[in-house]
């Protein structure tokens, strides 16, 4: 016998904005008002972290990104870094030219 896994739940940009400005404006238990919201305690501490870290672009979008995108991301990132490399490239025969002169 297996058991169902719930669907999970998503929550809106302000929903968890309020959330943390609960948790850090009470001075309730963080586990009550994870209770009352109907949410885990540690999804409060992940939200609040979220927030400190991303600042005003935390919580943009649905979660993580799907594998496709990542794949894209992880492309990008590659061809960043080359062109990082070929731009040193240039500067430093740009600095030896200019020796020469």
């Amino acid at each position: 016998m297996t058991r169902k896994r719930k669907p999970y739940k998503t929550y809106t940009k302000e929903f968890k904005l309020e959330a943390v400005r609960l948790m850090d404006e009470s001075d309730r238990p963080a586990t009550d008002i994870a209770m009352e919201l109907g949410i885990r305690r540690n999804q409060l501490y992940k939200w609040k972290e979220q927030l400190s870290n991303k600042g005003n672009k935390a919580f943009e979008g649905p979660g993580r990104p799907k594998k496709q995108d990542q794949s894209e991301v992880t492309t990008l990132r590659q061809e960043n870094e080359r062109l990082k490399e070929e731009l040193e490239i240039l500067k430093s025969r740009r600095v030896l030219c200019e020796d020469l002169k």
